[in-house]
């Protein structure tokens, strides 16, 4: 069965940190393109950045540029997402997607995701 995992998630104060980690079960991520998304309370998913899978290029969020950055560990078989001075309205469930292709296709508004993790929740409060 195709699997995504993603782990990191928590609690933390506005201006902090947390990385997120994204990892598979029954294939290899370092072949396809993987994107972060989150979906807020009462709010629709949103694409966040993804990373294409032979350059590191790729697309993010505008609100989300400077402070939150994507990578992948081939090593590891891993995407991370580092991200940095936290806001509240980051907080959000925080979802992986790996495509069926080496490259972010559809972004920001129809991402073509094949295969769907079952989310971290991220908070952001004082």
């Amino acid at each position: 069965q195709l699997q995504l995992v993603e782990s990191g998630g928590g609690s933390v104060q506005p201006g902090g940190s947390l990385r997120l980690s994204c990892a598979a079960s029954g294939f290899t991520l370092r072949y396809y393109a993987i994107g972060w998304f989150r979906q807020a309370p009462g709010k629709e998913r949103e694409a966040v950045s993804c990373m294409h899978s032979r350059d590191g290029s790729g697309w993010s969020l505008d609100s989300v540029k400077g402070r939150f950055t994507i990578s992948r560990d081939n090593d590891k078989d891993t995407v991370y997402l580092q991200m940095n001075s936290l806001k509240p309205e980051d907080t959000a469930v925080y979802y992986c997607g790996a495509h069926a292709v080496s490259y972010c296709s559809g972004y920001p508004d129809t991402p073509d995701v094949n295969i769907w993790g079952e989310g971290t929740l991220v908070t952001v409060s004082a």
